[in-house]
């Protein structure tokens, strides 16, 4: 592993790829396309890309293969309950992408409505370790019964009483006869290192790229609002708008009654803030969205 060049594990293939490589885009990052479909290196940064599978990506980190890594907490989780070698592991940002529940099921209008309900029952499940774990935890002695995939059927097809698993809307839970009644893990995208294993070179790019991640961060949800208010209202709109306290405030050419807002927005503007806005006397309302943002 070169000492002064970031090596980062990144998913080949799905929604972390997805996810990850938009981040580099957004951060700066600008990467050379090649034929080695494992290795893409970075032409204006010291990053090099390793594209791997997810699943591989906690051992390529705690192995040193790889300096940063950025999986699903689900994966990184598992991997560190499985692995003792995995408890070096660190997260070192939440990236907000990539969100999904672990989640208990059982079939509907049985038993099993708790984890104390597993008492001596079998569970299916694509995370083993974290479902074995999360019920040790509880005091629950369950058989586990490992599956790759097509979990949601283990209950159908007398496999196992409930299963563990990966829920998002929750209709094929549904369209299998199953109702989620506990949740193991919120999981979402992270930056993944080892600890204390970065030199100087790395550790400082590493800086400088999570740096830029968080300005990519903030900016997706941060929104710049301008608007015009009734001078006399201005506190009642100034109340309105999300994860800010203080707009910028300016007069408007020929109004004496009336100033304009501008206002960094850190929260969710939803189509009900700006109806409340309007309410309050807001007029002329623009949301607009932040490309880059650096505190």
């Amino acid at each position: 592993m070169n000492e002064t060049r970031l090596t980062l594990a990144v998913q080949k293939k799905g929604r972390l790829a997805e996810g990850g490589l938009d981040l580099l885009k957004r951060a700066g990052v600008k990467l050379a396309y090649g034929r080695d479909d494992l290795l893409r290196r970075s032409e204006n940064q010291p990053i090099d890309l390793m594209l791997i599978r997810d699943d591989d990506i906690p051992s390529f980190v705690a192995s040193g293969a790889c300096d940063y890594g950025i999986v699903g907490e689900n994966v990184l989780y598992e991997a560190q309950n499985k692995t003792a070698r995995m408890a070096d592991l660190e997260i070192a940002l939440k990236l907000g992408f990539a969100r999904c529940t672990l989640k208990l099921a059982a079939p509907k209008d049985g038993s099993i409505t708790k984890a104390s309900d597993l008492e001596g029952k079998t569970v299916a499940t694509s995370y083993p370790a974290l479902t074995a774990a999360y019920l040790k935890e509880r005091g629950v002695n369950a058989e586990i019964v490992e599956m790759g995939g097509s979990v949601e059927v283990a209950p159908r097809m007398g496999v196992a009483d409930a299963i563990c698993d990966l829920v998002s809307t929750g209709a094929t839970l549904e369209a299998n006869g199953l109702a989620a009644f506990e949740t193991v893990l919120e999981s979402e995208a992270v930056l993944v290192r080892r600890k204390g294993a970065q030199t100087d070179g790395v550790s400082e790019t590493a800086e400088r790229l999570i740096e830029r991640f968080k300005g990519v961060i903030a900016s997706r949800q941060t929104k710049y609002i301008l608007l015009n208010a009734p001078k006399d209202r201005l506190e009642e709109v100034r109340a309105i708008l999300p994860g800010t306290d203080a707009p910028t405030v300016a007069p408007v050419v020929g109004r004496d009654d009336v100033v304009a807002v501008h206002a960094v927005c850190t929260e969710a503007v939803f189509w009900s803030t700006l109806e409340q806005l309007k309410a309050a006397g807001a007029r002329s309302i623009l949301v607009m969205p932040i490309e880059k943002m650096m505190a």
